[in-house]
């Protein structure tokens, strides 16, 4: 349904809820939708409830690694480099091919709007790259803040130390 549509249905069935949500913004409205229809709750009450899930039929050992933010930063950086390097130009153009809406979820993929400015001829590759970069780092940056601040407090941390003992965890999962 169209995102003005979507809003007033919103605005209808959770009003507390879409207050707290651009008219526009087509992703949360869709979501705050599909939870209180299929539960009968807002998203809001149904955030609040932290009981339920697999946690009694599994062993978690939670680890959260927080390493130092240039240090991330540059395997960002990198990490976008090896992307380009490695097919992400084909895949944006096969993905253009499908002539997809251009505010469809896929197309506003970290890389995807650069890349298919380069593809497109409106930005030269140096260009694509770097805002490539910067949007990674931006949602390294906002994963990074959600970890530090809203996983649960009892779970471990290692916060911008990288030393022999933890190295290995760091370079494994950021490569």
């Amino acid at each position: 349904m169209p995102v003005a549509q979507a809003y007033a249905a919103l605005e209808n069935l959770d009003p507390t809820m879409a207050a707290t949500l651009g008219p526009a913004d087509i992703i949360r409205i869709t979501r705050a939708l599909e939870v209180i229809e299929g539960t009968g709750r807002s998203i809001s009450e149904w955030r609040k409830i932290k009981t339920g899930g697999i946690a009694q039929d599994i062993s978690l050992h939670p680890l959260l690694l927080l390493p130092p933010r240039e240090w991330l930063y540059q395997r960002c950086d990198m990490r976008f480099e090896q992307m380009m390097q490695s097919g992400a130009i084909q895949e944006v153009e096969a993905l253009l091919a499908q002539q997809m809406p251009h505010d469809a979820p896929i197309m506003r993929a970290i890389g995807v709007p650069e890349i298919a400015a380069l593809l497109g001829g409106t930005m030269s590759e140096a260009e694509a790259i770097e805002r490539g970069q910067i949007a990674t780092r931006q949602y390294a940056k906002r994963q990074f803040t959600w970890f530090r601040n809203q996983a649960p407090a009892a779970w471990p941390r290692i916060i911008d130390e990288i030393n022999d003992s933890n190295r290995h965890y760091f370079e494994t999962i950021f490569q």
